[in-house]
């Protein structure tokens, strides 16, 4: 399958096992991944990649990422599986 098949260009959203999920969830993940792993990433923004994860959680979970592929950095992993309404993990 293509990305276009999935969400063709003139939708920006599409629902996947009951979740209404925005094209780009997936990249946006992986750039805020990579904020969390760089030591130079000043905390301000470390917090903001922290939140955007947590909030994109339910999106990347009902797309099943989780379920294919393995976080291998200790940090963003434990971040991924956190339960919602429990704090984040912010260090190891």
């Amino acid at each position: 399958m293509r990305a276009e098949e999935l969400l063709p260009d003139d939708l920006n959203q599409g629902q996947f096992n009951g979740t209404v999920v925005r094209k780009g969830t997936v990249g946006a993940f992986l750039i805020n991944a990579r904020m969390l792993i760089d030591p130079q990433t000043p905390e301000d923004q470390r917090t903001a990649a922290t939140q955007d994860i947590l909030q994109a959680l339910p999106a990347l979970r009902a797309l099943g990422l989780f379920e294919l592929m393995q976080v291998r950095d200790p940090l963003v992993r434990a971040l991924c599986e956190q339960e919602p309404g429990v704090p984040p993990v912010t260090q190891l």
